[in-house]
């Protein structure tokens, strides 16, 4: 097992950082023998990981981050860097190796104060050696002043520094900072790809992997977790059902409540999970004892820490619900097909019933203004729009179309 095994259906971005790796492994051994480095190298300072989600951008920046800190012995004998077992990549994988900062966020956005320290970490020599590198999950949530911050570090790089930004689209990032990124683009990966790596590496019934794999369309981790989580099945059964309830506008208004308060009961069972273990971890470190009031001067700690999770909670709702639009989007491109006679897989084949109901009381045109409202809803939540006024227009715009 290398690093590489989870990357699916990505063969050229393979190639390239295991080039790029195999290239730095060169450097890193010309320098600490005290030799001239290799004249040229696909190895860079800076990448940019795009495409759809679910395609694998963090798991890409991760093997490559693995990559670049293997330390098998094999690689003297010519073996590609990634072993997979070694303590490089060992410890790379799960994120405790000194010299890898992994940054993801739960919260809407990054703001300037975490760039910053990003920024200055950056500036470190690795503690080991090799690479001092920054895997940033998410840089399209980067405010304008944090990425004007980033921009900084990654115009003036240490000697051993790596920055590794993932994003959906080049867009989503300053054209400044993308300028000065090696950029490589995944793609989503086949349905019989997402299948057999949910068999291979989680252990699920082959039928139910490629019935998770097939309705979420080469989303890796939604397909994991369809496949595994009975709350996620129902969940996507409930939305699947919306179209055949929107003929009146009483069953349109009952069935965007029931999205919001589905979103809303994923935010509040996420936050059981986590605030709970945060506060008291909390209160402990500031010294307050078991049951006991807080000491002096620790409310704006406490206060922090409740805004952030508010925000937590904010944006996990907001993921739930765009989770919803997506399988509602999926449903309608299913009608579409069936509409024009493709032959394309359907996405919902479970479904079909609703599908061939739905086709068949509607036309193509109809279908497609119903998929523009659901893509309208998208961006009125972008917007900030209150999610159930949001929603409800969209319930109305489907019943219309």
């Amino acid at each position: 097992m290398t690093v590489w095994d989870d990357l699916v259906g990505q063969d050229r971005v393979h190639e390239s950082l295991a080039a790029a790796a195999r290239d730095a492994d060169a450097l890193v051994t010309a320098v600490k023998a005290g030799a001239e480095p290799p004249e040229s190298s696909r190895m860079t300072h800076a990448w940019l990981f795009t495409g759809p989600p679910g395609a694998g951008r963090d798991t890409a920046a991760r093997a490559f981050a693995a990559a670049l800190q293997c330390v098998s012995p094999d690689r003297a004998l010519g073996g590609e860097p990634g072993c997979g077992f070694c303590d490089g990549c060992h410890t790379t994988l799960v994120g405790t190796h000194a010299d890898v900062e992994i940054v993801r966020t739960d919260l809407l956005s990054i703001g300037v104060k975490e760039t910053r320290e990003l920024v200055r970490r950056a500036q470190l020599a690795p503690a080991g050696g090799r690479w001092q590198v920054i895997v940033l999950e998410d840089a399209d949530r980067l405010t304008e002043g944090a990425g004007n911050v980033l921009l900084k570090g990654v115009e003036e790089p240490a000697s051993r520094t790596v920055w590794l930004l993932c994003a959906p689209s080049v867009e989503d990032v300053l054209p400044t900072i993308r300028s000065r990124c090696r950029h490589l683009v995944l793609r989503t990966p086949s349905v019989d790809a997402v299948a057999d790596l949910l068999i291979r590496r989680d252990g699920i019934e082959p039928e139910a992997a490629r019935s998770a794999a097939r309705a979420t369309q080469g989303h890796i981790e939604r397909a994991r977790r369809l496949a595994t989580d009975e709350r996620a099945r129902a969940r996507r059964s409930t939305v699947l059902r919306l179209p055949l309830r929107v003929d009146d506008v009483g069953g349109g208004l009952r069935a965007a409540q029931e999205l919001i308060d589905a979103a809303g009961q994923d935010a509040k069972q996420a936050a059981e999970e986590v605030d709970a273990k945060e506060t008291e971890e909390l209160r402990a470190a500031l010294g307050a004892q078991s049951g006991g009031r807080m000491p002096r001067g620790t409310a704006g700690a406490m206060k922090e820490l409740a805004d952030r999770q508010k925000r937590r909670s904010t944006r996990t709702q907001r993921d739930s619900l765009d989770l919803a639009l997506t399988d509602l989007t999926g449903f309608y491109r299913d009608v579409l097909a069936l509409q024009l006679g493709s032959r394309v897989p359907l996405a919902n084949e479970d479904v079909r019933d609703a599908l061939d109901r739905v086709a068949s009381g509607s036309t193509p045109e109809r279908t497609l203004r119903r998929m523009e409202a659901i893509g309208a809803c998208r961006e009125a939540l972008d917007r900030n729009v209150a999610p159930l006024l949001a929603v409800e227009a969209m319930a109305m715009a489907l019943r219309a179309g």
